[in-house]
């Protein structure tokens, strides 16, 4: 399906920012994460190109709406610095940051939306790491369980 070496789940809560939201942006900062293994994640193991499940946190009902790709190495979110932000960090340091972002861009919204209940009645993805209590938001996705909810987004409806 695609020459991506890793594949990404990114939460975003459809009140803030919306899948509809990058598509008239196009890019954006995937900044605010503030959980170290979520940075990790981003700063270790994000590769520009990437693909990534663009999934509506906080959603009635909660799922995937589609796809998005790392547009951007990972380099330092600047909220950190900023006194004014609600993320700033009074240990970070421009020396040494503490928190990392990369830059997403919209890559295609699917034609059905893929809720939570769906993903967890689908055999094939009783594995993803999203259904293990897993609660970052941002997580890997197996390859398998990508081109499940990718083929599972793109069905016609009663397919």
């Amino acid at each position: 399906m695609t020459e991506s070496s890793n594949f990404w789940l990114v939460k975003s809560e459809e009140d803030v920012y919306p899948i509809e939201q990058l598509e008239r942006d196009g890019t954006t900062m995937w900044d605010g994460i503030r959980n170290y293994e979520a940075r990790n994640i981003m700063r270790d193991r994000m590769k520009p190109g990437d693909l990534v499940l663009y999934y509506h946190s906080n959603a009635n009902p909660p799922g995937v709406a589609g796809l998005a790709r790392v547009a951007s190495a990972p380099y330092a979110d600047p909220h950190q610095f900023d006194p004014e932000s609600r993320y700033f960090d009074e240990k970070a340091t421009k020396e040494e940051p503490r928190w990392v972002l990369v830059d997403m861009a919209f890559v295609e919204t699917f034609p059905r939306f893929v809720p939570l209940d769906e993903i967890r009645d689908t055999p094939e993805l009783e594995e993803m790491t999203l259904l293990k209590r897993m609660r970052l938001s941002v997580q890997p996705v197996d390859p398998a369980h990508f081109e499940v909810v990718c083929a599972l987004g793109r069905r016609k409806d009663g397919a």
